[in-house]
């Protein structure tokens, strides 16, 4: 509940700072005498679509430490072993893949792990208290190296992006579709009715749907991409192997919906949703880099 609350504040918020500085700068004055004004409407989509984007991704790491509970180690004084382990761990890994060191967080859950952060410098780490005790040192070595991977490809800045297309799409398009309705089908010959609006709202959701199957393709091909970058951070592919067969035996813990891209096992969705292939075709697609 608290996470969802987070998630549902941030985003009211930010729609409505956007809409207030639309507003100001009569942006989002795409509506005139003569109908919509493609120009006008399509950099209100892109406005919203991309500033909503960036400022989910700047504000990433506070949503994730609030949303999960999160506890930050103090790298200068870890209260055990285990947080002195795990904080060395992800350093080196850090360090191997040439990006700054980033916080290092553990939060009661079961098995999973994300990272998140604006910047390839300033990122998050967190892993729930389910997969360090679920898992050898080895295998969360590797699950670590997974997410170091993830922030040291950029691609939690990468996904923003697309997300800030798809985004702009589904606010243009909506638009388009609800303005045709209300003036075409249901004949309104002033302004706009509360058939647009309508329209508008059904649209974005429909087109919403449509967009995060591309969302997650991309999420999905990233997904392998950080799964090498894991055995070559460990320089073996075994511990990987071992860790994501580990996790088709375990169940996922449930992440954040905006920290779900990140993280190293997706929930039991449908296939064109998910935001990570199957186990078995990522533990098969390290046996082939094996090979090669």
């Amino acid at each position: 509940m608290k996470r969802i609350f987070l998630f549902l504040v941030t985003n009211m918020a930010v729609m409505l700072v956007l809409s207030l500085s639309m507003n100001l700068l009569g942006v989002g004055r795409y509506l005139t005498a003569s109908g919509i004004d493609p120009v006008q409407l399509l950099i209100f989509s892109g406005m919203i679509g991309f500033i909503g984007a960036f400022i989910s991704l700047l504000t990433s790491k506070w949503i994730a430490k609030k949303s999960t509970g999160a506890h930050v180690i103090n790298p200068d004084a870890p209260a055990n072993a285990r947080e002195r382990w795990l904080l060395d761990t992800v350093h080196q890994l850090a360090d191997r893949a040439g990006i700054g060191r980033p916080e290092v967080a553990i939060y009661e859950g079961a098995p999973n792990a994300f990272a998140t952060g604006a910047f390839r410098n300033d990122a998050l780490v967190a892993v729930s208290t389910g997969l360090l005790q679920g898992m050898t040192e080895e295998e969360v070595s590797a699950v670590l190296g997974h997410e170091v991977s993830h922030i040291a490809n950029g691609d939690m800045v990468t996904l923003t992006l697309v997300q800030g297309v798809v985004n702009t799409f589904v606010i243009f398009l909506s638009r388009l579709v609800g303005y045709f309705i209300d003036r075409v089908v249901l004949k309104n010959e002033r302004d706009v009715g509360i058939g647009y609006y309508a329209s508008v709202l059904v649209c974005e959701i429909i087109f919403g749907v449509l967009a995060s199957i591309i969302v997650a393709w991309f999420s999905r091909r990233r997904e392998f991409r950080a799964d090498a970058g894991s055995a070559y951070l460990l320089g073996a592919r075994d511990p990987m192997i071992h860790a994501l067969a580990r996790l088709g035996g375990m169940t996922p813990g449930d992440l954040p919906k905006s920290f779900q891209a990140s993280g190293i096992a997706s929930g039991a969705v449908q296939a064109l949703f998910a935001s990570h292939p199957p186990i078995e075709a990522r533990i098969q697609a390290l046996r082939d880099l094996k090979q090669q």
